[in-house]
């Protein structure tokens, strides 16, 4: 990763709208790329192979664990998930910033490859919105919905490990903060290259 590419790290407990928040964000702002994980769980009826995530069978993902080719990767809800090492060099080489939505475990192991990312946490308004968004998906077994529901008690827990935390109460408030601490973010001047003003 140069010094001037911005790692945007999103996190959020199932359901809480990360992955919406991060592609709308991508559609506004030149310049980032939205990072799609490797995951071992099967695709709901409306998510796209290499759009949503990229389905493989865990023996594929075994193997590439074991070649190193995962910048981060997790057991979540039973599954695995991994963030592609060379995905994320491909675009930073062609001058991209990257936004990523992963869960608290993930994020804590690129916390340590990339201290200088930024890192968002989304919680919603509410317990009980996020289960009626949870239940509103009609793709998840009751037991599925009741073991994301456990897991997004632990993963608040983790809120205060982020720089920003964003209750998404209305997408669109939310979704121009998002928009908004990403374009401050670009403006730091550690990440600013003044060096024509030297020439």
């Amino acid at each position: 990763m140069t010094a001037h590419r911005l790692l945007v790290v999103v996190s959020a407990p199932s359901g809480a709208g990360k992955t919406s928040l991060c592609e709308w964000v991508v559609t506004q702002l030149p310049g980032l790329a939205h990072s799609v994980s490797f995951t071992t769980r099967p695709p709901r009826p409306d998510e796209k192979d290499g759009r949503d995530y990229h389905f493989v069978d865990e023996a594929t993902f075994r193997a590439m664990v074991d070649r190193g080719e995962f910048a981060e990767w997790a057991v979540v809800h039973g599954h695995l998930y991994g963030t592609s090492r060379a995905l994320l060099t491909r675009y930073f080489a062609a001058g991209l910033d990257v936004i990523l939505d992963i869960d608290t475990q993930g994020a804590a192991i690129l916390r340590q490859g990339h201290p200088d990312g930024v890192f968002v946490f989304i919680v919603p308004p509410s317990w009980a919105l996020l289960e009626e968004r949870l239940r509103r998906r009609e793709s998840d077994a009751e037991a599925d919905i009741q073991r994301r529901l456990q897991r997004a008690l632990e993963e608040v827990k983790h809120y205060a490990e982020y720089q920003y935390v964003i209750v998404n109460d209305v997408f669109a408030r939310a979704a121009e903060e998002l928009k908004a601490i990403i374009l401050a973010e670009r403006r730091r001047g550690s990440r600013v290259d003044l060096g024509f003003l030297h020439a």
